[in-house]
Order: C-alpha cells, then structure tokens, then sequence
C-alpha cells in the first residue's frame, strides 16, 4: 500500500480520538519535530569547535536563564530530591553527554534510530515494570515492526566496529532517557514542574563539573554560540520538555515513546523536502514500516 494512503487510514482511524484528546497529540507532534532538529543541530555543534560541554553548560544556562523568576517561587518540597534528580538527569547533562559524544562518531540519522528507534522498547519494559501497564500482542508486534523499521532504515553495514563507542554511547541515552519518562510519570511531574527543575538541577550540578572537560572557552564565532543556546536552551529543554511532560502524563509513557521513534522518519524526510537528499529504499521502506506500526498499534 502506497505510503499517503497508509497515512489517510491512519489519520481517518485516529480522528476521533485525536480531536477528543487532541492537546497531548499536539505535544507529541511538536517533540518529534524539534527533536528532529536537535539532532542535526547537535551534529553540526560537535563538528564545530564547540565541545560537548561547551554546548551542554550554553543548554542548561540559557534555559537557566529564562526559567531563574520562576524557580526563585517554585515550591521545592513538592518532591524528593532523589525525585528531581532522576527527572532533571535524566534529560540532562549524562543524557547529552553521552549523545554529543555519540554524534561525533554517528550520522545524525542514524543517532536518532539508536536514540528514539529504541525507545519503544524501553518505554514498553518500563510501562511493564513500574505501571504493570500491560498491552496487548498486537501492540507489542506494533512496537517490533517500527523497531525493524528503524533498523532497516540505517543497514546491516552499520553495525561495525567503528561504531561501537557511538552506538553504545546513544543507547546509553536511550536508557537515561526513558528515567526521564518514567520519573515524569511515576511522580506525577507536571510540564510545569518539568519546565522549572530540569535546568536548575542541571546548573547547579553540570557547572563544576564543565571545568574539568574539554572546552575552548567559548572562543568560536558568536553565531554558532546563539544558535546553539537558542534551540538548545529554549526551543528543546523548554518547549519540547515541556511538551514531553504533558504528553507523559495524559497519554503514558508506551505512547510517548512511540511519538519519539518517528524522530528518524521525520529527520529523513526534511533531508529531503529541504535539502534535496534523496531517499534511498531502505529508508522508504523504514518510513512506511513506521507509519504501519503506529497504525496497527493504534488498533490494538
């Protein structure tokens, strides 16, 4: 079946659902659109002669900088501190450490089939394991397909031992990610508790840390530093996070994580509406094995 019409039944079995629920929905659309970018951005910024750190400490003060009048009346006995600190860390600075230092070694399409191609599966044995949220056999088969889909979509060449240090660096990420989406919703973090936590945590504990890696000082040009702050500070750890969180809790984390996994179908289509990238049949076929996974999983 042609890839539109797999997309028109998609759409026309989700209408329902979608315009009763329709908020979380837009939250999980607009992650998987900025976080398509961040991965590019982040690959272009580890190629430049900003450092992870470098732009790891621009992320986390900039957000800082925006979120620092609420944090001054946030209520912070809400929470444990073990509680904030699985939530701040778990998207904070190990989460892009280990992703920028990934990125250095992987293409970043193929970072985001390592990264968000796995989070269903995690996000399907956590959602077991913590919430005793169990799915039907259709919907694991569901989670599969877009998990094959996403493998097909780099090839078997890739799994070299070239890539090693990479691959294992972003599926590092992968796990610590999905703390992040555990924590959200074991606890009950709201997009507002989210919007406030993840950059104080990350400030006060990844600032210290920044002068024992390597870094150039910030000596690169001032573009590249406003662009990396910019959609790194704002535009993903205060917008998508916040978005990450509301879809959390009020469509669950399996869900969420299916969301995330479209991140390299997304990715590959923008190389190609913008950048006149061709798409090869292994990526075609990833795409459409994608969009019929989240069909099926939609029915099951």
């Amino acid at each position: 079946m042609p890839l539109f019409a797999i997309l028109r039944c998609f759409i026309k079995r989700l209408k329902g659902k979608f315009l009763k629920n329709w908020k979380p929905y837009l939250a999980g659309v607009l992650v998987v659109l900025i976080w398509s970018g961040w991965i590019t951005i982040s690959r272009y910024g580890v190629h430049t002669r900003l450092t992870p750190a470098d732009i790891t400490l621009l992320r986390y003060c900039t957000a800082f900088s925006v979120v620092l009048p609420f944090a001054v009346r946030y209520p912070w006995r809400k929470f444990t501190l073990y509680q904030y600190l699985v939530v701040g860390l778990g998207v904070g600075f190990p989460y892009t450490m280990v992703s920028f230092y990934g990125l250095i070694e992987i293409r970043a399409a193929h970072a985001g089939v390592l990264v968000n191609g796995m989070l269903p599966v995690f996000g399907a044995i956590a959602a077991l394991l913590y919430f005793k949220q169990r799915v039907s056999a259709v919907c694991y088969g569901a989670i599969a397909l877009i998990f094959a889909a996403n493998i097909v979509m780099i090839g078997g060449n890739f799994f070299s031992s070239e890539h090693l240090l990479g691959i294992v660096l972003l599926l590092c990420a992968a796990v610590i990610y999905t703390f992040h989406m555990v924590g959200v919703r074991l606890w009950g973090f709201t997009w507002k508790d989210v919007f406030v936590v993840v950059p104080v945590v990350n400030v006060a504990l990844f600032l210290p840390l920044w002068f024992f890696f390597p870094s150039t000082g910030f000596k690169v040009p001032v573009p590249e530093m406003v662009l990396q702050a910019t959609y790194q500070g704002l535009v993903v750890n205060i917008v998508a996070l916040s978005c990450v969180a509301y879809a959390i809790r009020h469509l669950g984390t399996i869900t969420v994580s299916l969301f995330m996994s479209f991140v390299p179908v997304i990715t590959a289509i923008f190389a190609w509406l913008l950048l006149g990238e061709n798409l090869t049949g292994q990526e075609i076929t990833g795409i459409v094995g994608c969009t019929g996974g989240l069909l099926i999983y939609s029915r099951g």
